[in-house]
């Protein structure tokens, strides 16, 4: 297999290194990612100014493409710059923090990635690790987390698609891995309603012109068989397949259109 692995923690994460240790026996790996943290990114591409691509060495010594963009930008010019030939795998990940629910479809840059792949008919995992501590979620490199157990269940999920590719109608995977897991499972799951509650706060400057933060609180609960109740409730590994055919159901619209 020729595997292609990005992120949107960026290209001197811990998490990469991870992704890219679940993966080393399946074939030959090409490393491209942002130069910089670009959670909460989305789907976001450049398209105003130019994007520069620099060769260089992670802390193993293998070679790495940093690009000065977003996951998406990362994935296109893994596509069609860097990789000699079409890649049978994109792997976005391993991200510092989990990514749940509805929301995040649009917001996170790592499934940004996945999905970009996805457009371009490329099998697309998207994988995310449980942290408890919020001030290492946006950190910019290494950070001292145990990827053990998210470094198992990658490598599984990615030898599945290898073996036998992804079922018709599913065009990525996003893949959640709890912090501390109870077992080796992993649930299928549905995308829950939202991962966290949006709290807005406000401050002052100093000279008292109000400013803001977005941020937010976890969400408690969410319904049995959702992403979110499943890491969170159950500590367990979700594995939730998504389509990028968002169209709602046509014959509603039909109705209401008379």
């Amino acid at each position: 297999m020729r595997i292609l692995i990005t992120n949107d923690d960026g290209v001197n994460s811990s998490g990469i290194m991870a992704a890219k240790k679940a993966v080393e026996d399946l074939g030959a790996i090409d490393i491209v990612a942002p130069a910089t943290q670009q959670s909460g990114i989305g789907h976001a591409l450049t398209l105003f100014e130019p994007i520069r691509v620099t060769s260089t060495n992670m802390i193993d010594g293998t070679e790495a493409y940093s690009v000065s963009g977003t996951p998406t930008d990362a994935v296109l010019v893994g596509i069609f710059e860097i990789c000699n030939e079409k890649p049978d795998l994109i792997i976005s990940g391993i991200n510092i923090g989990e990514n749940l629910g509805m929301s995040e479809l649009t917001t996170s840059g790592t499934i940004g990635a996945a999905m970009e792949a996805a457009a371009h008919e490329i099998p697309a995992i998207s994988v995310s690790l449980q942290v408890m501590r919020g001030d290492i979620k946006f950190h910019d490199g290494h950070v001292d987390v145990d990827f053990t157990h998210a470094v198992k269940m990658t490598g599984k999920v990615a030898r599945m698609i290898a073996r036998k590719s992804l079922p018709e109608g599913i065009d990525f995977i996003n893949l959640n891995i709890p912090s501390a897991p109870d077992n080796d499972k992993i649930k299928l799951t549905r995308l829950g309603k939202r991962m966290y509650k949006v709290h807005i706060e406000k401050r002052l400057d100093p000279r008292g012109r109000p400013y803001y933060w977005i941020d937010g609180e976890p969400m408690e609960k969410d319904d049995p068989g959702t992403d979110v109740h499943v890491l969170r409730e159950e500590n367990c590994a979700t594995i939730t397949p998504i389509s990028l055919d968002s169209s709602a159901d046509m014959s509603l619209m039909r109705k209401w259109l008379e």
